[in-house]
């Protein structure tokens, strides 16, 4: 008499299947990205968020602004020109939010869950692969702002007032900053799945409530640990919180030191990258 056994799958066996079905996951979403317009328009948007704002200030003067700001021949006016450029960092949020409902609204997230379905593979390689091409944004965003600044100030004829290792040091900044808003970004689309709401939620968060939590009196004590605040101290762009201590009817919040801000930052992307895997594997597709 013969006895068949099955053998269970060992530990090494899991991890194997998991790492190709990530793997395949993640080749997957690359080309769903790259088969559309979105890293095209993208880049178009990172160039001139990081150009025009940055090249426009420092040829025209800082001081001519209203209200006046440093010029680039002091280390805060070339803070405060480049941060031009981090203001702009809710678009990255925007497009990952964009990415990922999309496939709801246009009912193509059933293939792609049918294609893997672990659906936590799924998200953890929407989240990688857009944690890259976030920071792919970022640098774009910076590389611009650069030319901008360094070619706004030859024009001028005016000196950088910044060591340019200082000033590598800060564009990277900003660009790692883009990089987890766009993880944000993504997990928030996750959540929301509805596009008008998710894009709704995103506008309205970062356009209006940071700035409103940031000029209530006593609630503005909160605004450094906010993911605006925390970007604001990582990409030393104090202007508007200077801004509103100008004023003299309240007090500037004051930032976070540039290291805390960073984990501040980390740990919102890390929370919702967290919980936009974890939920909707308990959730319908409709």
């Amino acid at each position: 008499m013969t006895t068949s056994t099955t053998q269970r799958p060992t530990a090494s066996d899991v991890t194997v299947t998991t790492g190709r079905g990530l793997r395949r996951a993640i080749r997957g979403e690359l080309s769903r990205l790259f088969g559309t317009r979105m890293p095209l328009i993208a880049i178009i948007l990172a160039a001139l968020s990081g150009l025009v704002p940055t090249g426009a200030l420092v040829l025209g003067g800082p001081g001519t602004a209203q209200p006046p700001m440093p010029d680039i021949d002091s280390a805060a006016g070339v803070s405060t020109a480049l941060g031009l450029a981090g203001v702009s960092l809710f678009v990255p949020a925007l497009i990952g939010t964009i990415a990922v409902t999309s496939e709801y609204r246009h009912r193509t997230i059933g293939a792609t869950f049918l294609a893997v379905p672990r659906r936590g593979q799924v998200l953890l390689a929407k989240l990688l692969c857009y944690a890259g091409f976030g920071l792919t944004y970022g640098l774009i965003v910076v590389v611009a702002a650069a030319i901008g600044l360094y070619g706004a100030a030859a024009l001028r004829g005016m000196p950088i007032g910044m060591p340019i290792a200082v000033v590598v040091t800060l564009l990277l900044r900003i660009a790692v900053t883009a990089a987890i808003y766009m993880i944000i970004g993504v997990a928030i689309g996750a959540l929301a799945r509805h596009q008008l709401a998710a894009v709704g939620i995103v506008l309205g968060y970062f356009y209006f409530l940071e700035y409103l939590l940031m000029i209530i009196p006593g609630v503005n004590a909160i605004y450094p640990f906010l993911p605006g605040g925390a970007a604001a101290a990582l990409t030393q762009f104090t202007f508007i919180t200077d801004s509103v201590g100008a004023t003299g009817t309240l007090s500037a919040p004051g930032l976070l030191p540039p290291v805390a801000a960073a984990a501040v930052l980390i740990g919102y992307a890390a929370v919702a990258s967290c919980v936009a895997v974890l939920l909707p594997l308990r959730r319908d597709l409709r």
